[in-house]
Order: C-alpha cells, then structure tokens, then sequence
C-alpha cells in the first residue's frame, strides 16, 4: 500500500500535457469496501457419503453482491457426483459454491450438498474458506475458515 501510495504522489507532482489523467482515479479504486463473511452449519458422513448444511453470514458493515465458499475434502470424491445449481466441481477434491447476495447484518440462503467420497473413509476432514467476497475486504477471515473433521458414524458435526 505504501507503494501504491508512493507511486500516486509522484505521479501527482509531475507537468501533465492531457488535461485529465488517471492520477484522480486511483486512490478511490484503493478503497474497498468491509464485510463480515461467516459460515455456521453441520457436517454428517454415513457409509462415504457427506452430507453438509451451510448457512452463510455477513456481518458488515456492507452488502455482499455475491461470495464463493471453497469446500475441500482430505479425501478425493468419486467422479459422478450430483450438485446444487450454485456450485461446480473444482478438483479431485474441491467445489466451490455461490453464496448468493449476503445483506449486511443478514444470513444468506442456505447451502445443502451431498458428496459421495471415493473408496471407503472411516473419516474425512473439510475446509471450508472465503475464495471471493464480492470485492469486499474482510478483516476478520477466522469466521469464514473452518476444519471440521467427520467421522462415518452418521453423528453431526457443528462449526
């Protein structure tokens, strides 16, 4: 930043000839607008297959035009699988959903996905984090990553 902040004041002190530049842009395309993302939900693993109930959160201070939520599994999913509309397969073991607009202070809509693992786990550890947040930055990235591990017990596991 102290670079960008750098490069902007010499910029501002050199002899132009166009009679406008893009000097005057810069800092307000530095300011990013804040938001809280969260997520809250559950996590249940029977017989390889995962189940995970996720409600996004934003707590603010701005609206959220749209996020995506990464889920990684320690072990690979099998290769047929069948997904919600607002998330697509992203690796042997990653998908990424859309979160949908998260107003600030609300919870968004939530996440129901079931994933059949390959081979047969006794246990499965998920991540889950933040890949895009609309533009926002978030100060506060503890609340929006999680590591849950599931064991094949059908027992649910809250985060």
């Amino acid at each position: 930043m102290r670079i960008v902040r750098a490069l902007a004041a010499a910029a501002a002190g050199m002899t132009v000839a166009a009679a406008t530049t893009t000097v005057a842009a810069a800092p307000a395309a530095a300011a990013a607008p804040e938001a809280d993302v969260a997520y809250h939900g559950y996590v249940a693993m029977v017989h390889g297959q995962v189940g995970l109930w996720l409600t996004p959160q934003n707590h603010g201070p701005t609206n959220v035009p749209d996020a995506t939520v990464r889920l990684r599994w320690s072990s690979p999913l099998a290769d047929l699988q069948q997904l919600p509309g607002q998330c697509a397969r992203a690796g042997a073991s990653t998908v990424l959903c859309r979160t949908g607009a998260l107003e600030a202070g609300g919870l968004g809509r939530r996440i129901v996905i079931a994933v059949r693992l390959a081979g047969a786990p006794s246990e499965v550890t998920l991540q889950i984090d933040t890949v895009w947040s609309g533009g926002a930055r978030d100060w506060n990235p503890q609340n929006d990553r999680h590591k849950v591990l599931a064991l094949d017990t059908g027992d649910s596991y809250y985060f």
